[in-house]
């Protein structure tokens, strides 16, 4: 390994510890900014069926067995990307070791304490996403507060915000307007002081010492993720009105069930109908797999952000 990638090595590592002592969950990275580790499981056993060692299913005499879920780290062996991340030093001076051609780390998204938001405005392809973010916050009415700016190699930046604990922010790639990208659960922003092949990410001046700023609710709204066509509503005591909105809760998976109720209870209560929808949208919370605490808890902050009482 050269000098030059040792230092960069030992830089990245420097700075991913300084980001976890804030609390920050860290995964270290390549140059082509992709998560360092390969994953453990994508090895394949000699007779070319996955390896149900691996987590991909096995061979079987009676047929293909079906592939299991994939793993998130259950296995205890690292490059599970983003679900690697942690804030622990020593942890993460284990997959810096496991990882000694990182130049960079990534910052996980979603995860508490600060549930990070990265909005990256690109400026690849002649897009200018600083205008579209300007005029996306005249027209729902928000303005980004002072926050973290971290500067990409192109030029683009990184604004760091925070998301309540009851909402789950979704990846997007130019849903809002074109070059802004989102970064939310289960995504990763690259770090101040990672290096890539076109340079290096930094802080930008004034904004070092800041913490990330929270989402302005206008703008939360937005990045919350639309409904699916309605469906008739399959609870007893819901009128038209609320049919699809109940039904959007319902047709929820794992990993989502947060998400869909609390859109679909902010919508409620924009239209009027939260109070009447309330009971509805817990009763279908709870099928899904959510307990009655976390769902009476999402829908109260699905108020409170609407102006209502809870």
């Amino acid at each position: 390994m050269a000098t030059t990638d040792r230092q960069a090595t030992t830089l990245a590592l420097a700075h991913a510890l300084s980001a976890a002592e804030r609390g920050l969950a860290v995964i270290p990275l390549s140059r082509t900014k992709l998560p360092a580790l390969r994953s453990p499981h994508r090895s394949l056993s000699p007779d070319r069926s996955p390896d149900r060692s691996a987590g991909l299913g096995s061979p079987d005499p009676a047929g293909p067995e079906p592939a299991l879920p994939p793993c998130h780290g259950e296995c205890g062996r690292p490059g599970h990307g983003v679900y690697d991340a942690t804030t622990d030093p020593a942890r993460i001076r284990e997959l810096f070791a496991a990882a000694p051609w990182a130049t960079g780390y990534g910052i996980a998204c979603g995860l508490p304490p600060y549930r990070l938001i990265g909005v990256d405005l690109d400026v690849k392809s002649g897009t200018d996403s600083t205008a579209a973010l300007r005029e996306l916050a005249l027209r729902h009415l928000f303005t980004i507060p002072p926050t973290v700016v971290v500067l990409t190699p192109s030029g683009g930046r990184h604004l760091w915000l925070t998301g309540p604990p009851d909402a789950v922010i979704p990846n997007s790639a130019s849903r809002l307007a074109p070059g802004i990208d989102i970064r939310g659960a289960g995504g990763y922003l690259v770090g101040p002081g990672s290096r890539t092949d076109h340079g290096v990410y930094a802080t930008a001046p004034g904004t070092e010492h800041l913490v990330p700023a929270p989402c302005p609710p206008s703008l939360l709204r937005l990045l919350l993720p639309p409904p699916r066509a309605p469906h008739p509503a399959t609870h007893p005591s819901v009128g038209n009105r609320g049919q699809g909105l109940v039904q959007f809760v319902l047709a929820a998976h794992e990993g989502q069930r947060n998400t869909r109720l609390f859109w679909a209870a902010c919508r409620a209560y924009e239209n009027g109908i939260g109070r009447a929808l309330r009971a509805p949208l817990i009763d279908a919370a709870v099928h899904t797999g959510l307990t009655e605490h976390e769902a009476r808890a999402t829908i109260a902050s699905a108020a409170r952000m609407t102006g209502h009482h809870p």
